[in-house]
């Protein structure tokens, strides 16, 4: 690329945001083409399903966002036959808009995922997809999963992620037109059952090529404190049940977080609010997060924008990455990506208090990372020396801030198993055992590192981390502070397993 090109492909930051929707894929998408990679031809892509996964080879940390709305969730003609489908009424910008927008703010990978509703399979594969086919040639720098926001028998709205494969098309559209609740026109109230999500889990975990389900903002719908809506513990242990290896988590942080900065509640949480920023079944030390891990689950949170309207447009949302960030420990394919996420290799951040974050327990000689499990013998000693190690951002945030970690907690607790209470949402175990000030890391190139040794771990046990800008000891409840002002990291857990 010649100098004056690369000078046209550099649009800052402010030019995106302007341009945002259909102006600024015009400005962007042309010299995006020119700088193409090799595999922007959909026969060369990089790692698909079928990747090698055996090997950690070349992982690094690499954000992305798997909550992301485009104009194709629209609204439905149902008083024309057949059903008539009008893009952009409750999300405006192009599939590649999105995709240009995640790359600016540093994103690697991303998912579409719009709503559905009568018939929209169709919608589907006849007109979105063949739109990502376009974006992932216009902006190959950014891996774009195909899926959608599922809507979820009996439950809130859920990320349905499809493996990258020739068939993921024909995929999705099995999927959403056999068990979305509102696919069916006229409606169908048998899809609305619990029974059903665990059929289409049945089935999703039976493919040869394993989706991903994520529940988005589990407690919007909650009326209070370990009051819950839609979503509840019952229906997340008999969905894990069902695939543990398809159903894996929930949003920490759910998307919506601008809704302050135009007087709304971050995460649109209206009932109840979120806390940090975070939902409260992440957000509570001993709740329902814990009561899962507890269980010895394998259930991991990350962090969305659910990005419709940007909130200079009136909207409550930040860009894809702008805001919220879940970093995986992959390598830049498709199929890693998804092992990633599917085996806990994340941690997850907002305001980009964070780039790195890792997070191992050791003992005996071995070592386990986030995701992974170090298994101790009671014959030895069994102290668990815990290494932090964090860096900060280096430079400025989407706000033009600096921000810095005053805090980072180190929380524990115990597995016992599985529990005979379906509706269980505490586990009296998990506590912060240390916290961490500047004055307690120590600095290792462009890392901070911190070191807790857990004596004697005599019972199975899982440590997680999580970190803030904040002087709050834990996480207050969300009014209409500035979310740029209140900023917290928090990683998946490691398993230490005693035998």
């Amino acid at each position: 690329m010649q100098p004056e090109e690369t000078e046209r492909a550099q649009l800052s930051r402010r030019k995106l945001v302007k341009y945002a929707g259909v102006g600024a894929t015009l400005a962007a998408a042309s010299p995006l083409v020119g700088a193409s990679a090799a595999w922007a031809d959909e026969d060369r892509r990089p790692g698909d399903d079928t990747s090698d996964r055996g090997s950690s080879k070349n992982r690094v940390w690499r954000a992305g966002d798997h909550h992301v709305h485009s104009e194709y969730s629209g609204e439905f003609d149902t008083t024309k036959s057949p059903i008539v489908f009008h893009k952009g009424a409750d999300a405006v910008y192009p599939i590649v808009t999105n995709a240009i927008m995640a790359k600016n703010f540093g994103l690697t990978w991303a998912m579409c995922t719009d709503h559905g509703g009568p018939t929209h399979s169709k919608v589907n594969i006849e007109q979105a997809y063949p739109d990502l086919l376009r974006s992932r040639k216009l902006v190959p720098e950014v891996l774009q999963f195909w899926g959608m926001e599922f809507d979820a028998p009996s439950l809130d709205h859920h990320t349905l992620m499809i493996p990258r494969h020739d068939d993921e098309a024909k995929q999705l559209f099995e999927l959403e037109s056999r068990f979305a609740k509102y696919d069916a026109f006229p409606t169908d109230p048998a899809r609305d059952t619990e029974a059903k999500m665990v059929e289409f889990l049945k089935v999703a975990r039976g493919m040869p090529h394993k989706p991903l389900v994520i529940a988005h903002h589990a407690s919007r719908s909650a009326p209070g404190l370990g009051v819950y809506g839609q979503d509840t513990p019952r229906e997340f242990r008999n969905g894990n049940n069902a695939a543990p290896d398809v159903y894996i988590g929930f949003e920490g942080a759910p998307g919506h977080q601008a809704g302050p900065l135009n007087g709304g509640a971050r995460g649109g949480y209206n009932n109840h609010p979120t806390y940090g920023g975070f939902d409260q079944m992440t957000a509570r030390v001993g709740g329902l997060w814990d009561s899962l891990l507890g269980e010895g689950r394998r259930w991991w949170i990350t962090a969305t924008s659910d990005s419709h309207v940007h909130w200079t447009r009136g909207g409550s949302d930040f860009w894809p990455g702008e805001y919220s960030k879940t970093y995986v420990h992959a390598r830049q394919d498709y199929g890693d990506i998804m092992d990633g996420l599917r085996n806990g290799r994340i941690f997850v951040t907002t305001g980009d208090l964070i780039r790195n974050l890792d997070v191992t327990a050791k003992s005996q000689g071995k070592t386990a990372a986030v995701g992974e499990t170090v298994t101790v013998s009671r014959r030895s000693r069994t102290d668990v020396e815990i290494e932090i190690k964090f860096r900060p951002l280096g430079g400025v945030n989407g706000n033009g801030d600096r921000p810095e970690v005053r805090r980072v907690d180190l929380i524990v607790g115990q597995i016992t198993g599985p529990s005979a209470n379906l509706d269980a949402d505490t586990n009296p175990t998990t506590k912060v055992v240390a916290r961490f000030g500047p004055r307690d890391w120590r600095r290792q190139g462009e890392d901070y590192v911190i070191r807790h040794t857990l004596r004697n771990v005599e019972a199975d046990t899982y440590a997680r981390v999580r970190g803030t800008s904040t002087d709050e000891a834990e996480p207050l409840a969300d009014g209409l502070e500035s979310p740029w002002d209140d900023l917290w990291f928090y990683s998946n857990p490691v398993f230490v397993h005693v035998r």
